[in-house]
């Protein structure tokens, strides 16, 4: 198979970054994921909006058609293996094919030292964030194979996947394994024209960082103190690196983990 993308200058400019794809979109509900249907959707993607709260979905939703795009959602728990197979299969059976997929959804647990995290805290973290990844590049992967035929996916991982993470050890080292699910997913689809990428954000204004603050005051000062840029990111900014990467202008990145995180890691 030839993957090697037709870039004819003389043909006309599409209609955005994502024009013409059908997306999905897990912990589409709030925050980053919402951030993400709502940009997909301006880029020209159908998208279809995953979460397990179906009042924020149906809020994302309409708002994503008030503003033209074309959007729906569907209930699903990442912790749920049938559930995310089918919610995989909604798409297809609402939109005809999968293009692209975002793995935005995430749980996270009380902040404090790994001595402290409870066995049922860990194997929930387990379940949503790595388990429930791993579920979803499968059923994606054989969507994207069945209709597309090509297509991308991204993971939402995080800067704390990139270091020691004494504050959140769980969600650290759950994120720093679907960096490898991401890395050995590439190598194994690149010969289909299906790329696998990551995105590690850093400190980013959502609901579950301020969740994380009303545990841990001073966090929000603290990850704005290591941070070159000066501030938290907006969700959109997270998002924009997705939608660049799900992307045919990314056409020859697979395999990465890109860090979106204002120069923290720098």
């Amino acid at each position: 198979m030839d993957n090697t993308p037709t870039n004819d200058p003389s043909a006309p400019a599409a209609l955005g970054l994502l024009a013409g794809k059908v997306a999905f979109i897990t912990g589409a509900g709030r925050g980053i994921g919402a951030a993400a249907a709502r940009l997909f959707a301006r880029e020209g993607a159908r998208v279809l909006l995953a979460a397990r709260t179906e009042a924020q979905l149906k809020a994302v939703t309409e708002e994503v058609r008030a503003a033209g795009g074309i959007a729906d959602y569907v209930l699903c728990d990442l912790a749920d293996a049938a559930g995310v197979r089918a919610a995989v299969d909604r798409a297809v059976d609402l939109y005809g094919r999968l293009d692209i997929a975002f793995n935005n959804g995430a749980t996270i647990v009380p902040p404090g030292p790994m001595d402290q995290a409870r066995e049922a805290d860990f194997d929930h973290v387990y379940a949503v964030n790595l388990k429930g990844p791993w579920l979803a590049m499968v059923a994606e992967v054989a969507a994207i194979r069945a209709t597309a035929g090509t297509g991308a996916i991204v993971n939402n991982s995080s800067v704390g996947s990139l270091r020691g993470n004494p504050e959140l050890p769980v969600y650290g080292a759950m994120k720093r394994a679907v960096n490898s699910l991401t890395e050995s997913a590439a190598l194994t689809y690149a010969s289909e024209g299906i790329r696998v990428n990551a995105i590690a954000p850093g400190g980013t204004l959502t609901e579950m960082i301020r969740t994380w603050e009303a545990e841990s005051p001073g966090v929000l000062e603290r990850i704005t103190a290591r941070t070159p840029l000066g501030r938290m990111a907006d969700p959109d900014e997270i998002a924009q690196a997705a939608a660049w990467l799900l992307s045919d202008r990314a056409s020859y990145v697979t395999g990465a983990v890109l860090p979106v995180d204002g120069g923290a890691r720098a």
